[in-house]
């Protein structure tokens, strides 16, 4: 089987292409390197059932150009496209609207136009938590209305309906999986890779956007990984929908601002900048229901403090910042 993977030089992308390729299927990965890297894919570019292009999905004329000619020559079809192609930085798309219109929603749309050509029936799509919005209940996958606050979340809740769209005219299957905060080696954003980078920088101020208290789940990469290939597997809807997420009411930040340090090893004073949010579009607090994906069959391993515990370490030792510690 052949699968591709859009995306696959980012964060989770490149911890998927490496997941299926050593599930023994071939892969081609395609992104633009506009945050992912091609360190991240090193062990898959070593693999030759892994062949990797870049081209910039939101433009039409290159999928036309590049990945067509691609698929065809590879002498059998794709049974599965995993959609990870989107802008992940909120404040991008905060600054400026057209960041998620086009690295988000456009790339969705005009890979289900090229699906609907090349004869792809399947289709991952990577979600997010955001697509609900601020709410005080608990996020299940029956809720609504669905109101994000951000661009970020709009965009993937729009790329949602489209997907869902093309279930009844193209797609034989759909699974939409939404993520909750993702942890892990080769991060590229969010509060971890902030606070080291900013110790890096200084190391004896540590600031933190909000007030700390903001507190949210997060599950390793490994593990989303796994729920995402289990949904693919088991999951006997047309329109499969599923959170993705641990079991328990998540860290707040203020530990993950002290875990980074005690990590690095140095002692910064932890400066927070007040509010109960770090930025436009940021959700202080939400508590995720994952009973739907238990019922499946999956459950995670990690709790949100050992996922967040393994990351820290996992991303310190990347950047070299272990050194700092005494």
């Amino acid at each position: 089987m052949a699968m591709l993977v859009a995306g696959a030089a980012g964060f989770i992308g490149s911890h998927l292409t490496d997941r299926l390729l050593g599930a023994g299927l071939r892969v081609v990965g395609v992104d633009n390197l506009c945050r992912g890297t091609e360190a991240n894919l090193a062990a898959a570019l070593g693999d030759p059932r892994f062949q990797f292009l870049r081209l910039d999905l939101s433009e039409p004329h290159e999928i036309e150009k590049s990945l067509a000619p691609a698929l065809d020559a590879l002498g059998e079809p794709i049974d599965t496209v995993w959609h990870l192609a989107a802008n992940s930085d909120i404040a991008a798309g905060v600054a400026d609207p057209r960041v998620d219109l086009r690295d988000t929603f456009m790339t969705t749309f005009n890979l289900l136009a090229f699906m609907r050509v090349a004869g792809c029936r399947k289709m991952v799509f990577a979600s997010t938590s955001a697509v609900y919005g601020e709410r005080s209940d608990l996020l299940t996958e029956e809720i609504g209305p669905l109101l994000p606050i951000s661009q970020y979340g709009a965009m993937k809740l729009a790329s949602e309906a489209i997907v869902s769209a093309a279930c009844e005219a193209d797609l034989e299957r759909a699974c939409i999986c939404r993520f909750p905060n993702v942890v892990g080696g080769r991060g590229t954003h969010g509060a971890i890779f902030d606070f080291l980078n900013k110790l890096a920088r200084d190391r004896e101020d540590l600031e933190v956007l909000g007030d700390g208290r903001q507190r949210k789940p997060y599950l390793h990469v490994s593990e989303l990984v796994d729920a995402m290939v289990f949904i693919w597997l088991h999951a006997p809807e047309k329109r499969a929908l599923y959170n993705i997420g641990p079991e328990d009411d998540g860290v707040e930040v203020s530990e993950i601002a002290q875990g980074v340090i005690d990590e690095v090893g140095c002692a910064a004073r932890i400066r927070y900048t007040g509010r109960d949010r770090g930025w436009v579009g940021d959700v202080p607090r939400f508590a995720y229901g994952v009973e739907k994906l238990a019922k499946l069959g999956w459950r995670p391993r990690r709790s949100s403090a050992a996922a967040v515990r393994t990351s820290i370490a996992e991303l310190a030792a990347e950047r070299g910042l272990t050194c700092f510690k005494s």
